[in-house]
């Protein structure tokens, strides 16, 4: 294992810059899919059944959402939604999965228990919460469907009007669900990274609260992923041996090493613990590069941890070298096996890029057996 000044033995568009595609990359075979059976519908986004909020919180709602009623009041209805619904995820061992990989204490960290499914929700009700504190009664952001969701729900319940830039190309049943929430879909040409720049554009424009990630919001997004860290030091009363992490444009990586180095600074925990990061590419990098649009190839599986511009990946390369962590890459054949032994061992059904931490972690023990410890893995996926 590399120590924190130690080049890391690998990165990806999350964390080491996108560099290309890692093995094992291409379209799966109609095999494979056929021999996964139960968990294609997983494939393209995470899902939870609709918001059924308790009749207190219906109550809450009806003020947070009233744009007549004076905002304080909007705020704090609010806040007692966020701090009912979403976040304080279970976190579970997983001794059947221990039993089959020989490691020992894996914790499970399931945020498919927030609203729509994802940690993304974390960061949603954030930036909605942040709109109406500044006067915005608007709320745009690009999407290619899991935060895009997180911010319709959010919006519709805050009472803001959410527009909504989607890749032309990119269909998935969760455009629809963002529809049923009241956000406006509009179509833009080219791909995710495209529709960022329209939609930041258009949100400049219009004076509407841009909840794109980068820039200003980076500082209230690692805020919102570093209460991972704290719910986790909740449970475990310290910090884990290492935190593995499925990774995209690094911004959840990064908050929870933020988390934790909070703690670790007041004396609440006795170590920082390492953080892994699992994605669709590899590469040993000093700093994280853009690749070329062109380059990168995007399947069904790895969609949710493929771009080729990691808005967040110096901040989470920075956090894996500076806790001796490492950086794997996942191949969409892993993701799937990893995804189906988690539902056969722990009953637990999960969007298969989640599981690319997972896949980090358990690669690394094949190799070089791990320390007897404890370790978390953050996952991501639909409720059964």
């Amino acid at each position: 294992m590399p120590d924190a000044t130690s080049p890391p033995p690998a990165g990806n568009a999350d964390t080491g810059g996108p560099v290309g595609p890692g093995p094992g990359n291409g379209t799966v075979s109609e095999e494979l899919l056929l021999e996964e059976g139960p968990i294609l519908p997983m494939l393209d986004g995470a899902e939870a059944p609709p918001l059924a909020l308790s009749p207190e919180m219906e109550v809450q709602r009806l003020v947070a959402s009233d744009p007549t009623a004076h905002i304080e009041l909007r705020l704090e209805a609010f806040q007692e939604i966020i701090d009912g619904e979403v976040g304080d995820t279970t976190l579970a061992r997983a001794r059947n999965l221990e039993r089959e990989t020989g490691l020992r204490q894996i914790y499970l960290k399931f945020e498919g228990g927030n609203p729509t499914g994802t940690q993304k929700d974390r960061i949603a009700f954030a930036q909605c919460a942040d709109a109406m504190r500044r006067g915005y009664d608007q709320i745009a952001v690009a999407t290619c469907g899991n935060f895009g969701v997180a911010v319709a729900l959010a919006a519709r319940l805050a009472g803001l009007r959410c527009v909504i830039q989607i890749p032309e190309a990119y269909t998935s049943h969760r455009v629809r669900e963002m529809s049923n929430y009241g956000a406006e879909i509009v179509r833009v040409p080219g791909d995710y990274e495209h529709a960022v720049d329209v939609s930041r554009a258009w949100a400049a424009e219009h004076e509407v609260y841009d909840a794109n990630p980068g820039g200003l919001n980076s500082v209230l997004q690692f805020k919102k992923y570093g209460q991972i860290a704290f719910e986790l030091y909740d449970e475990l009363r310290d910090a884990p041996f290492a935190v593995a992490v499925p990774v995209s444009n690094g911004t959840t990586l990064a908050g929870i090493h933020k988390g934790f180095q909070s703690l670790f600074r007041r004396g609440k925990t006795s170590r920082m613990p390492r953080m892994v990061a699992g994605s669709s590419f590899r590469k040993n990098l000093a700093h994280c590069e853009e690749l070329e649009p062109g380059s990168i190839q995007q399947t069904a599986i790895n969609e949710p941890l493929i771009n080729w511009r990691s808005i967040d990946g110096d901040e989470a390369l920075g956090a894996i070298r500076a806790t001796g962590g490492w950086a794997e890459g996942a191949s969409d054949k892993d993701m799937l096996q990893c995804a189906r032994m988690l539902r056969e061992r722990e009953g637990l059904h999960v969007l298969p890029a989640s599981t690319a931490g997972l896949v980090a972690l358990l690669d690394r023990q094949k190799r070089e057996p791990l320390p007897g410890d404890r370790y978390v893995v953050v996952l991501t996926g639909r409720r059964p």
